[in-house]
């Protein structure tokens, strides 16, 4: 019979490279972690790795149960997490993943109201899926997607939650600043700064950029938003963000928003949730209060 431990096992070997270090986190010795994966082997009449040199490969079963270990561990802590949270009196932990930069500052306003609203609902926020939202989502590392670009899968559920316009953003001297709107070739001779992500998932790339034939002339990646407009505004390049965000900082910082082609580039943050949990009550309360809250600036 396949155990957590073997699970746990199988997966720490994998992380760790070793037998001795995997033994050392979970707290065994090397010979019982052996023994117990001996045992499993007989029983399953298959071995789990093999040996190549002095390192471990797992095997073809070794891989698959390695996969099982990582779809159900997650959910075995999360269940024990929230039982606990329940023998305490509490109704758990809404765990929320980024995958949006901008999205913080108004995820911001959408906690503040839902913390007043349940008293009894702790709110975790993880900004570490900023590329990865959907495995962890799928993988039970958290609750909540906050996201523009929702990747349809069965078992998740997406729902938008409030339209913006994604914009450029130059300084108040740029020589686009005064334009209705700024066509794809003029941004060739452009330094374009945006979040370290990949150019294909990037708005101002495959919606505008890209579908023209044009490149700019230097892309520079910055992580943070309030360095990235200090860069525009002092001249060293332009940037693409929603306009929202652009507008709280525009007075401040003397930046400007300038639509992206004549129609301009459209988009929406969605949450996402695995569709078994839509009627968990905390839940699906952020969901609505987030649709209700008005998101951006007028």
């Amino acid at each position: 019979m396949i155990e957590r431990m073997h699970l746990a096992i199988v997966q720490e070997v994998d992380r760790c490279g070793s037998l001795t270090a995997a033994a050392e986190v979970l707290c065994l010795t090397q010979s019982a972690l052996s023994h117990s994966i001996r045992k499993l082997e007989d029983q399953l009449g298959t071995p789990i790795w093999t040996r190549d040199g002095r390192s471990l490969r797992l095997t073809q079963g070794g891989q698959y149960l390695l996969g099982v270990a990582k779809r159900v561990l997650p959910q075995l802590a999360l269940a024990e997490e929230r039982l606990a949270q329940f023998a305490q009196g509490a109704r758990g932990t809404l765990r929320i993943g980024m995958e949006c930069h901008p999205c913080y500052q108004w995820l911001l306003k959408v906690v503040a109201p839902y913390l007043a609203a349940w008293p009894d609902v702790d709110v975790d926020v993880k900004q570490k899926f900023q590329f990865g939202g959907i495995g962890a989502l799928i993988g039970y590392e958290i609750d909540l997607l906050v996201t523009p670009d929702p990747l349809y899968k069965p078992g998740l559920h997406f729902e938008p939650v409030f339209d913006y316009e994604q914009v450029l953003v130059v300084g108040a001297n740029h020589r686009l600043a005064r334009v209705a709107y700024v066509k794809p070739r003029q941004l060739q001779d452009e330094v374009l700064i945006t979040y370290p992500v990949e150019a294909d998932r990037l708005d101002v790339f495959n919606q505008f950029l890209t579908p023209a034939g044009v490149a700019p002339r230097r892309h520079k990646t910055i992580e943070t938003t309030d360095i990235m407009l200090q860069m525009v505004a002092s001249g060293r390049g332009v940037a693409a963000l929603p306009r929202w965000l652009v507008q709280e900082y525009a007075a401040q910082l003397g930046v400007v928003p300038v639509r992206l082609g004549a129609r301009g580039v459209a988009k929406q943050i969605h949450l996402g949730a695995r569709e078994g949990e839509l009627d968990i009550d905390y839940l699906r309360a952020f969901i609505a209060l987030a649709r209700a809250l008005p998101a951006v600036p007028a």
